[in-house]
């Protein structure tokens, strides 16, 4: 298995754990325990996520990037993934860096909404592209 294979598992591990505890209602999600629970998973699946850019980048020797959300723009600069999905991967590694820096106050509703909304379908859509090449 090579180490993009390892790393989508892990993802795809991460995400139904995630699905597995994901409450179907707002007032569900504010439990502390089912709230942090969420958190740590969209953590957890967004460095899975950044790691499998950089390792994608690496074995393809495409350009270095800059940073984290640089990743993403090597990846749509290479047309592995479009402009839309870039940027929506941009905003849910920028989600993670707040939820775990704790950087101002968090909006739990939006949290709540990406989460089970965009976060997951996002993720998956990615791990197709990426894990195509």
């Amino acid at each position: 298995m090579s180490r993009i294979d390892d790393k989508i598992s892990e993802i795809k591990k991460y995400i139904e754990e995630l699905d597995s505890i994901l409450p179907a209602t707002f007032e569900e999600y504010l439990n502390l325990e089912k709230k942090a629970a969420c958190e740590r998973y969209v953590e957890k699946i967004m460095e899975a996520v950044t790691d499998l850019a950089f390792i994608f980048i690496k074995l393809k020797k495409l350009r270095l990037p800059e940073d984290d959300a640089d990743a993403f723009n090597v990846l749509n600069e290479n047309k592995v993934i479009d402009e839309a999905l870039m940027k929506r991967m941009q905003d849910a590694k920028g989600m993670r860096n707040i939820i775990a820096h704790q950087y101002g106050k968090i909006d739990d509703r939006v949290v709540f909404e990406t989460i089970t909304t965009k976060l997951l379908k996002d993720v998956r859509e990615f791990l197709g592209k990426a894990g195509k090449e």
